[in-house]
């Protein structure tokens, strides 16, 4: 009897170059084509359990596997993987299809799309501790020097769950190791990028690095749509930035919070007065602080930091004033300033000076004469009236510019004439 081979699912029968039946290949394959069937069978058999088990609507997806699956089509399959397991109504099969279908050609398909659908599946653990085990094997499994991006993507879901476990150290030290293979890649897919920035914002949020966390998650943002994310994450997101862009004893200009869209889902919600105080803040109105103070309450840490928030806010209105005057107009008397700021007299030197220290002003104090020259402030992120009065001043320049030219060429009238 001739040897039977197996190509792309069907079986032919061997031979040699003489036209007889080929023994030798027969002896040597017989025993692994008896069990390549035997598993082929047992694959065949599972998904079409897993199928008649399927909703109605997810059926489909089952003949497509097992299609795929015998033809060796290994990328079609892995995009309908995805595609399965994206489907909120294959909860329950996510983990039997994956122990017993995807395993079985992981290595053969983009390490990835392997990480991607391994998270779906860890989505359905019992509990943390049984979805560290199952995500750390993941990322054991896909630990080889031609995926290490796929490494990080695992990596970073293992540092997520240890954050919820409350291993903190063991969650830094995975996210340190993330940091130092992703510093090595010249491109790298977004999606990597976003879960590191998640993982590492959400570990800088329970040390209370308030700094980091603001800067991590604009970091984040930036990898992802934002109408990729849910109303209420989008909510979350903007109010905890917002907190954050608050109390931090470093952050004192918003701009690029201000300016980004996530700050509208604080709109028309319970929490619509943080976006304001945010405004608030940037245009140092010490009047608008003060009606919204009693929304400071609502939050522990607003409510730890009021003294700080109202010093901060103080800066704010210094730095407003001197940015509003035209720089030969920044020389002031420190009764001005307080008249202007709404800040008390007897505060005003020491605000000068930590504004001075803190990098937002640059200049010297008078304090004899008690006099402030400010030669520089930091830049602002300008609102209506703030673009107002810049076009305002320009004009104003444009208007001293053209009289210059004008009495110029009136003094120099006999110079040009010679």
């Amino acid at each position: 009897m001739a040897a039977l081979r197996r190509i792309n699912g069907v079986f032919y029968e061997v031979y040699t170059s003489d036209g007889e039946p080929d023994t030798d290949y027969a002896s040597y394959s017989s025993s692994s084509t008896d069990s390549t069937i035997m598993n082929n069978e047992v694959v065949v058999d599972f998904l079409q359990e897993q199928r008649d088990a399927a909703p109605d609507e997810l059926q489909h997806y089952f003949l497509s596997f097992e299609d795929y699956w015998e033809r060796k089509l290994w990328h079609e399959l892995t995009d309908i993987l995805v595609e399965y397991y994206s489907e909120a109504a294959s909860a329950p099969q996510r983990i039997p299809l994956y122990d017993n279908f995807v395993k079985s050609f992981a290595d053969k398909i983009n390490q990835l799309k392997l990480v991607q659908v391994g998270l779906s599946t860890a989505s359905q653990c019992k509990d943390d501790t049984e979805r560290l085990a199952f995500l750390t094997t993941l990322a054991a499994r896909v630990n080889k020097p031609a995926c290490q991006d796929a490494y990080v993507f695992a990596l970073t879901s293992v540092a997520s769950v240890r954050l919820r476990l409350g291993q903190k150290a063991e969650a830094r030290a995975d996210l340190d190791k993330c940091e130092a293979i992703l510093d090595t890649f010249d491109a790298v897919e977004t999606v990597v990028h976003a879960s590191f920035y998640r993982v590492s914002a959400d570990y800088y949020q329970q040390q209370n690095e308030f700094a980091a966390y603001y800067r991590t998650t604009l970091l984040y943002l930036a990898c992802v749509e934002l109408a990729d994310l849910s109303p209420k994450e989008r909510h979350r997101t903007a109010y905890d930035l917002s907190i954050a862009a608050l109390v931090s004893e470093t952050i004192y200009n918003f701009g690029e919070l201000l300016l980004h869209p996530i700050l509208d889902s604080l709109t028309n919600t319970e929490h619509a007065w943080l976006r304001d105080l945010l405004f608030a803040f940037n245009r140092g109105d010490l009047h608008a602080y003060t009606i919204l103070q009693q929304h400071l309450q609502a939050n522990r840490l607003l409510q730890e930091h009021q003294g700080f928030l109202y010093q901060k806010i103080s800066l704010s209105s210094l730095t407003q004033l001197v940015f509003s005057r035209a720089p030969q107009d920044r020389s002031m008397t420190f009764a001005t300033i307080s008249a202007e700021t709404k800040v008390q007299l007897d505060e005003i030197e020491h605000l000068i000076m930590k504004a001075l220290s803190l990098g937002l002003l640059r200049g010297s104090i008078d304090q004899v004469a008690e006099v402030a020259r400010i030669s520089w402030v930091q830049p602002k992120v300008l609102d209506r009236p703030g673009i107002e009065g810049m076009r305002t001043r320009l004009r104003e320049w444009d208007g001293g510019v053209e009289r210059l030219g004008t009495w110029i060429e009136g003094v120099g009238r006999d110079v040009w004439a010679t």
